[in-house]
């Protein structure tokens, strides 16, 4: 049986720089050595001859963004954590059935805990939508710790006296820039680790980060997979000495383009076309297909919409056949001189006649024409006789999506106002919007996809998921982490708590209206905390008094449930994965994921008991029909002597499961 301790892999999180050298050796074996006391080398010189180059040096200056503690934010991305997120099912919602998370911490030793069950086949991530701190002189940065950045956390939160506190970063500071940089720099490293191949990073910000971020943005996830820069009017004014700014913006990037680009281009409904396609759909069916009743009635409906309609942009597609609702669109040729545009003839069906030509040819070749005429119904449009030139049909349904527009105005006010709704006034400015949210949810995701905000604020990007499922029946998840800054008045004491609230009252809200099919309104809440496992810490001075008390090196004021979900971090399991639990032999036996993970952690195995816990496990497993390994764990100071924890391992192993783990 082999025994998890602090220092084991299982009980850190995931060893990045482990995995790029493995990476590194697969491609390219003579990069890699072992030198004494197994120690890993890359050899920098054969890595420049293997990309050509042959001039190059590390002290050569290159173009690149670079800054004081750059190198040190780097390492503290690649040191794994070693801490563990506690589950608080009292604070969650509908914590059985959720697939949501919301989770209370250091983002950056989220992101890191996050790594082995969210960053596996490349990423499970298809959405990061992040709004950090613009660095604007009044708002936090985090002032992680290269040393020990669970403690840190401790500190910063109030729960250890001492060390780092929560200060704005003012541009007085020499280090403003520097402060910020070092602040996202290790997060984006280890949030491009959980996206998927597929996914995007969408990162709010204002002018004064700006052009560092988009350099930072360029170093992590490379210049070619950068997507655009939207702009987002906020208000109509603005209040400047010089200019008024009334924008803010929204950067984007992809972890692998062409990957983005192989599963289709991104495309949002037109705006009110949804609504046009329903009420052609009525009355055809009201007026029995009628193409020319359909016509009137559509071109009647038009005009009394009221002006500013977004529907009523869409008045031009008034005309109808059995196919859909069209628009007859010009098909001329463009005026660009060129006397070589096809001049072919198209017969009126009525007439038999040519019909009259546009004067700069047609846009169309003669069998593209032919394709279009053979179609049933046709894709061109006659007039009464052939003295009416011919237009091509643009059906509404088939154009109703288009690109996402890199400007657009959406006014602020609106979110803070919800914001306010829900958990009352004057408890978190400049909240965003969750309908613009909600657009860039459904531009990018699929219905199934999982969206990460680790910056997380008031739950505004939690809300807007709620709300796409609400209204697509789909089941996309979030997962959201924010620091549990506190606000130093009651009744909300941390910015989580804000978020919590947020988020129940949203889900009531969504609830009342969303008829049978209810979408997932839950969350389950984890809030970050040291290891359940004690590392070894012996006191100098008193050995033996240190030695008795590691006998059990499991933290004393942890539950069992602490311990089982430190284990499915560790082992890289979903938080939201089914768990099963059954009483055998008098002990409660966990299983997860269907039998992938039996855990019993209970006090106390007596030898008597070993048998019938091990044949009620093998049992159990064999009942739910688990397919693949199965990994047991238990707790090591559980047994009553070595020959039961041994007599268990060897029943277990003879069944078939020889992944056997104590803590």
């Amino acid at each position: 049986m082999q025994k998890i301790e602090a220092i084991s892999p299982e009980a850190q999180s995931a060893d990045i720089v482990a995995g790029n050298i493995a990476q590194l050796k697969a491609l390219f074996p003579e990069l890699v050595s072992e030198g004494a006391g197994g120690i890993t080398t890359v050899n920098v010189d054969i890595l420049k001859e293997l990309v050509g180059d042959k001039t190059v040096t590390d002290v050569d200056e290159k173009y690149g963004l670079n800054w004081h503690g750059k190198r040190k934010a780097r390492q503290l991305a690649l040191t794994p954590s070693t801490g563990t997120l506690r589950p608080c099912p009292e604070e969650s919602v509908d914590w059985e059935a959720t697939q949501n998370l919301m989770i209370e911490g250091d983002n950056l030793e989220v992101l890191k805990l996050l790594q082995k069950s969210y960053g596996n086949n490349g990423g499970q991530v298809k959405l990061i939508y992040i709004d950090p701190p613009y660095n604007t002189g009044k708002d936090f940065v985090y002032p992680d710790n290269f040393q020990d950045n669970i403690k840190n956390y401790l500190e910063l939160t109030g729960q250890v006296e001492g060390g780092a506190k929560i200060t704005t970063n003012t541009e007085a500071s020499g280090r403003f820039h520097t402060d910020w940089l070092n602040m996202m720099y290790p997060r984006l490293r280890l949030a491009k680790s959980l996206l998927h191949p597929q996914g995007a990073i969408m990162v709010s910000c204002d002018d004064n980060e700006l052009p560092r971020l988009i350099l930072l943005l360029d170093e992590v996830f490379g210049e070619e997979n950068f997507v655009g820069q939207i702009v987002w009017q906020r208000s109509k004014k603005g209040d400047a000495k010089l200019i008024a700014t009334t924008h803010e913006y929204i950067v984007c990037y992809v972890k692998d383009k062409g990957a983005v680009l192989e599963q289709g281009v991104w495309r949002r409904p037109k705006e009110g076309a949804d609504e046009v396609l329903a009420k052609y759909q009525e009355l055809k069916t009201s007026l029995s297909g009628n193409h020319e009743a359909i016509r009137t009635a559509m071109m009647d409906w038009y005009r009394s919409l009221p002006e500013g309609d977004p529907k009523k942009s869409h008045k031009h597609y008034n005309w109808s056949d059995d196919r859909g609702l069209y628009f007859a669109a010009d098909f001329a040729g463009p005026d660009d001189g060129r006397e070589s545009r096809p001049r072919h003839d198209i017969f009126h069906p009525v007439t038999n006649q040519p019909c009259k030509k546009p004067s700069t040819g047609w846009r169309w070749d003669e069998e593209k024409t032919n394709w279009a005429l053979a179609q049933t119904p046709p894709r061109i449009h006659f007039g009464p006789d052939e003295t009416t030139i011919p237009t091509r049909k643009s059906y509404l349904f088939e154009i109703d999506r288009e690109p996402y527009s890199s400007v657009f105005y959406r006014d602020g006010r609106s979110a803070t106002l919800e914001v306010e709704d829900l958990v009352g006034k004057g408890w978190f400015q400049f909240p965003k919007n969750t309908d613009v949210l909600s657009e860039l949810i459904e531009l990018i995701t699929k219905p199934d996809d999982i969206i990460l905000d680790f910056f997380a604020g008031s739950g505004s990007t939690g809300h807007a998921v709620m709300k796409v499922n609400s209204a697509h029946q789909t089941k996309r998840r979030f997962i959201l982490v924010q620091l549990p800054e506190p606000t130093g008045k009651e009744p909300y004491k941390s910015i989580c708590d804000i978020t919590k609230q947020r988020l129940r009252k949203a889900g009531d809200k969504i609830a009342t209206s969303a008829g049978l099919m209810k979408p997932d309104l839950g969350f389950r809440v984890f809030k970050l905390e040291t290891s359940n496992i004690r590392a070894w810490n012996p006191k100098t001075n008193d050995l033996k008094t240190s030695l008795f008390d590691h006998l059990d090196h499991l933290e004393a004021d942890r539950t069992s449930d602490d311990i089982l979900y430190e284990i499915l971090l560790k082992l890289g399991l979903d938080l939201c994965i089914p768990i099963e639990k059954r009483e055998i032999a008098g002990k409660q036996v966990n299983s997860v994921g269907v039998g992938v993970l039996m855990a019993c952690l209970n006090e106390s195995i007596k030898m008597v008991e070993v048998e019938a816990l091990a044949l009620g496990m093998v049992a159990w497993r064999e009942e739910q029909g688990t397919v693949g390994d199965t990994t047991t764990v238990f707790r090591d100071s559980a047994f009553e002597n070595d020959v039961a924890k041994s007599n268990l391992a060897a029943i277990l192993e003879q069944h078939g499961i020889k992944q056997v783990r104590s803590l």
